[in-house]
């Protein structure tokens, strides 16, 4: 992604997006397999990936309010009916994640799980993030399960105190694939001094010693740059391996997140 975008980004969290911005990140996008049972259906700037099962399917992620609308439609293009979504899932609350969960919850009658640090945000709702009831609590190791399919909650507090990194096996071909939903490590908080999250430093380090020791041959996140989304679509066109399997990307990529999170912290200090 480039790096004009990605600094949007980390702007964009800290104030107020203007219509511009929010119009660029919203803009549809088409529905695609990633691998097994796994589907993108978000827009161009914020994620969200459909799970079929046997007994319906997972959502996670809502992106921003006007994003679920996109969601909705790049799920029946899959030829999938909306009312077959029955669990909904969130990475953290954050307007561009959770903007569109109290449509999508009404559009399709699932129960919404988050975790417990980020319910309260999330049913208080926001000028940006319309409130939305949360059906089930979910602390750190905690699954949810559907069909065939287990995800489970790997609490990675620091970008929020409650932000979730998603895991699940997907299989293809008669292979398992172990699938990593990465929440976020990008800084877009005060790290020294803050009175609303003293620990906040100490739980960004917490998350990437965690990270370090995990494993993952597909890394996803819930902004498609981070996962170089668009790049890969185009090698899959392309034909050859599917290039959303990378055993090594998540520590790639957790290298350069734990890099920026300490230049930050020095800077501050």
């Amino acid at each position: 992604m480039r790096t004009s975008v990605l600094l949007v980004f980390l702007l964009a969290l800290g104030a107020q997006q203007t219509a511009s911005d929010r119009e660029a990140w919203n803009k549809p996008a088409e529905p695609f397999k990633v691998i097994g049972n796994i589907f993108y259906v978000g827009a161009e700037g914020v994620s969200a990936f459909l799970i079929r099962t046997d007994d319906g399917a997972i959502l996670i992620d809502g992106g921003l309010p006007e994003t679920a609308p996109h969601i909705a439609a790049s799920i029946a293009k899959l030829g999938v009916d909306i009312r077959e979504v029955q669990v909904l899932l969130n990475s953290h609350a954050h307007f561009d994640h959770g903007g569109g969960l109290a449509e999508l919850k009404r559009l399709t009658g699932a129960s919404l799980a988050v975790s417990g640090p980020d319910a309260d945000r999330l049913e208080e709702g926001e000028p940006s993030m319309p409130a939305v009831r949360v059906d089930r609590r979910v602390s750190d190791g905690d699954t949810v399960q559907l069909g065939e399919t287990t995800l489970t909650a790997n609490v990675t507090p620091g970008h929020t105190k409650g932000c979730t990194t998603w895991t699940m096996t997907t299989q293809e071909a008669q292979r398992d694939y172990r699938v990593l939903f990465h929440c976020s490590t990008s800084v877009v908080d005060t790290l020294v001094g803050n009175t609303h999250y003293p620990d906040i430093v100490a739980d960004y380090e917490r998350t990437f010693a965690r990270l370090r020791e995990m494993k993952a041959d597909v890394f996803l996140s819930n902004h498609p740059w981070f996962f170089r989304m668009a790049q890969k679509v185009e090698q899959t066109r392309a034909g050859g391996p599917n290039p959303f399997v990378d055993a090594s990307e998540l520590q790639r990529f957790n290298d350069r997140q734990e890099a920026q999170f300490r230049a930050t912290l020095e800077k501050q200090r």
